[in-house]
């Protein structure tokens, strides 16, 4: 099965930079999306930034021009590097996979790391 591995969470002042790792592991998988999604308390989570295998990356508008999602698919990693964060960038950010398996099948499964805090605050 996949999993996902993700790190580098932590606080920091507004305006500050953070960056987010996470590991994504599974064998006979390709990692059609990697991706961050947050959640805040009392919110809905919601997309941060995707990227898939061919390097497309899409990001959610609050984010978009200060965090930058990159990819390495020969480690099957993804990384989130975060910008002028915002008191309002609070939140669990949870790294997601959408994997199918290697051969003949079509299926899809997604996968949800186990989340890391992001504090930004002063």
């Amino acid at each position: 099965q996949v999993q996902l591995v993700e790190s580098g969470g932590g606080s920091v002042q507004p305006g500050g930079s953070l960056t987010l790792s996470c590991v994504a592991s599974g064998s006979g998988f390709i990692f059609s999306v990697l991706g961050w999604y947050r959640q805040a308390p009392g919110n809905e989570r919601e997309v941060v930034a995707t990227m898939r295998a061919d390097g497309e990356a899409r990001y959610g508008d609050s984010v978009r021009g200060r965090f930058t999602i990159s990819r390495d698919n020969t480690a099957n990693t993804v990384t989130l590097h975060m910008e002028k964060l915002r008191p309002d960038d609070t939140g669990v950010y949870y790294c997601k996979a959408v994997a199918t398996p290697k051969g003949p099948s079509l299926r899809l499964s997604t996968t949800w790391g186990q989340g890391t805090q992001v504090t930004v605050s002063s």
